[in-house]
């Protein structure tokens, strides 16, 4: 399956996006990565989704991958939100949202306040309550190497000792795609340093009542996949956020908050039964 490099208009610069195209679509499922992250982390995923039927794009959120950088620096969750909002304005359509960590996030608060904007919601590994020691676990990750790796092998490592249960790739050459390499010669990851100097959750505008404000707001079909081994959505946090959204359906994998990483095969599975029960 072929795919193509999309981009629309953001706020603050270009978004770009990675399509795969279907030739009997459903719709389009719009993908939207973690902080940090870059569209490849769909990769696999968008494969098997065009596969079943779905247009399929994966965005680079703003000052990610090949997304523009803010100039202000501004990676706020109202500026995330009003990003996907313009998306799919261009779109002409309603997707489906399929948010990981922080893309979830997005899409929450989205939705919540801006609907109907979409057909479902799927949230990944995020709900409105998140364990303090797996966000703190996140970013302590994120800062780790502010100068950079001198090799892949570094950035393999890396990423080895943030998710030691994942198997490390045999061949390297596919964490290019989420690194980029600078006039010195090391590897630094394909986002924009200034989404790190957001220092507090009320600045970075995702605290936890305008989440909660928001998921009360969601009347679409919507499904939490929590990994089961997860530091960042506890079981109380999954029952947390289907007290806001009764119609909510929850499932699990066994992976931890990386869900389409670890265990991509289960999560797709998951979400296309999820929107074949749901969805016309």
């Amino acid at each position: 399956m072929t795919s193509e490099l999309v981009t629309f208009a953001g706020r603050a610069g270009t978004i770009a996006g990675e399509r795969w195209h279907t030739s009997s679509s459903r719709g389009t499922l719009l993908l939207l990565h973690g902080g940090a992250q870059t569209r490849h982390s769909w990769s696999r995923s968008g494969v098997r989704f065009s596969d079943g039927g779905w247009t399929t794009i994966a965005l680079d959120a703003r000052g990610h991958g090949d997304s523009q950088w803010d100039p202000a620096g501004d990676y706020g969750m109202s500026a995330l939100v009003d990003d996907l909002v313009g998306v799919v304005d261009q779109l002409g359509e309603s997707p489906v949202l399929v948010g990981a960590s922080m893309g979830g996030m997005t899409a929450l608060v989205a939705e919540g306040e801006h609907a109907p904007l979409a057909r479902a919601l799927v949230l990944v590994d995020i709900a409105t309550r998140a364990e303090p020691a797996g966000v703190a676990r996140i970013f302590e990750f994120m800062r780790s190497a502010p100068d950079g790796f001198a090799s892949l092998e570094d950035v393999a490592d890396a990423i080895s000792a943030y998710n030691p249960h994942r198997e490390r790739p045999k061949s390297l050459d596919g964490l290019r795609k989420n690194v980029r390499q600078g006039a010195d010669g090391r590897w630094r990851w394909h986002w924009d340093p200034a989404f790190l100097r957001v220092p507090d959750e009320p600045r970075r505008e995702a605290h936890e009542a305008r989440l909660d404000d928001a998921a009360q707001g969601v009347t679409v079909p919507t499904m939490l996949v929590r990994g089961k081994d997860s530091d960042v959505v506890s079981p109380e946090g999954a029952e947390h956020l289907q007290r806001l959204i009764p119609h909510a359906v929850v499932r699990e994998a066994r992976a931890g908050h990386m869900v389409a990483g670890d265990d991509n095969d289960v999560f797709v599975s998951q979400v296309v039964d999820f929107l074949d029960d749901t969805l016309p």
